[in-house]
């Protein structure tokens, strides 16, 4: 059976203070027990996270990292660093990522690399912009991520890989996929993976969307066949609406 899993990304938000007032907010709650919960803090907060949340069901994922091990490359971040401050998780490929900061499926690939190398859980990031759906070219720029990107990988990695979709016209901007539409993009994921690797393969890989999931849209949306759960982005700030997504399955 497939992990559900809701993963909330904060960005560039919350200081230490605020980050503290959260987790002290967070550890009060009752955590479903099917549900994975992950929290990706900005980087100065991660080992805050990770040792306040020890003992409590919830892991601790990075936003991103660099696909070298180590060098001469100022500001970035290793998987060394990340796990030795309690991050085992990594967020790859976000459409942030991508567009303001140029990564493209080359450089994506590398850091899939570098990611599994370092035994780290990988949420690999996918999705169209709202100038490509209008084409009609969201498939198969999605599949070109996943071709690109991803699918150089053996078949024993996918056992670390969670796709999040993303339809980047979805993002901060209060519009959401229908529940139809993020069904029939997931199902098309699942379909490629199961091409180019494996059916049995693609029926173990969580797939979840990430597109301005709120408290009142959580439900119908995890509620779909190949939907496993969410990257959530500002709804994850407030405990609140964090939780009452993550109760939404």
């Amino acid at each position: 059976m497939r992990k559900k899993i809701v993963a909330g990304n904060w960005k560039m938000n919350n200081d230490l203070a605020e980050t503290e007032m959260f987790l002290v907010e967070l550890k009060k709650q009752v955590f479903p027990e099917n549900v994975v919960l992950m929290l990706a803090p900005p980087f100065t907060n991660l080992n805050h996270a990770f040792k306040s949340l020890r003992e409590h069901n919830v892991e601790i994922a990075a936003q991103n990292m660099h696909q070298s091990n180590d060098g001469a490359f100022t500001g970035e971040i290793s998987a060394k660093m990340l796990k030795s401050v309690g991050a085992k998780t990594v967020i790859v490929g976000h459409s942030e990522r991508r567009a303001i900061f140029n990564e493209d499926n080359a450089v994506l690939a590398e850091k899939v690399n570098t990611a599994l190398e370092n035994e780290m859980t990988i949420i690999f990031c996918i999705g169209e912009e709202l100038e490509d759906r209008k084409k009609e070219n969201h498939f198969k720029l999605v599949k070109t991520q996943l071709e690109e990107g991803l699918f150089h990988v053996s078949n024993d990695s996918w056992e670390s890989i969670i796709i999040a979709y993303e339809p980047v016209w979805a993002i901060g901007t209060g519009e959401t996929a229908s529940p139809e539409q993020a069904q029939e993009m997931h199902k098309f994921i699942r379909k490629t993976i199961a091409e180019n690797y494996s059916k049995a393969i693609a029926e173990k890989v969580s797939i979840l969307y990430g597109g301005s999931v709120k408290p009142d849209n959580a439900a119908e949306i995890f509620g779909q066949d190949d939907v496993d759960g969410g990257l959530i982005g500002g709804a994850s700030l407030q405990v609140d609406s964090f939780m009452k997504i993550v109760n939404s399955f």
